[in-house]
């Protein structure tokens, strides 16, 4: 179980860089371009994860790019980003709450979602 964590602290690093570029692009989107939290969540979701997705599989997994398991990674965790705009659209939930829900959920499902499904060994 302890291998399992490992590079969990460079994950939160990338994560936290991440965080400024999602919450950045979502505020900029549903503020300044009057955007709906679903759709600005899922924009801002697109930009850092196109990010994060590399620098994760460079450095924290030591692993090689597959565009399909990006593509598969952008839609699982693109989905959850769109729904919980949408959920926040629909109940009225400020636009805070909404990024800031979607960060913590996304740090958790997204390191386990990589360290399960996403990465490949390097090759030896």
């Amino acid at each position: 179980m302890k291998g399992f964590w490992k590079g969990f602290a460079s994950y939160a690093v990338i994560g936290l860089a991440n965080l400024l570029i999602h919450w950045q692009v979502f505020f900029v989107l549903t503020t300044a371009a009057e955007l709906k939290q679903a759709l600005g969540n899922f924009l801002a979701f697109c930009v850092a994860a196109s990010f994060s997705f590399y620098v994760n599989a460079l450095y924290t997994f030591d692993s090689r790019v597959s565009v399909l398991r990006y593509l598969l990674f952008v839609v699982l965790l693109g989905a959850m980003s769109f729904g919980i705009g949408y959920l926040a659209d629909s109940w009225g939930i400020r636009r805070l709450v909404t990024v800031a829900t979607y960060s913590l959920l996304s740090l958790l499902l997204g390191f386990l979602f990589s360290r399960l499904f996403m990465v490949r060994e390097p090759e030896a």
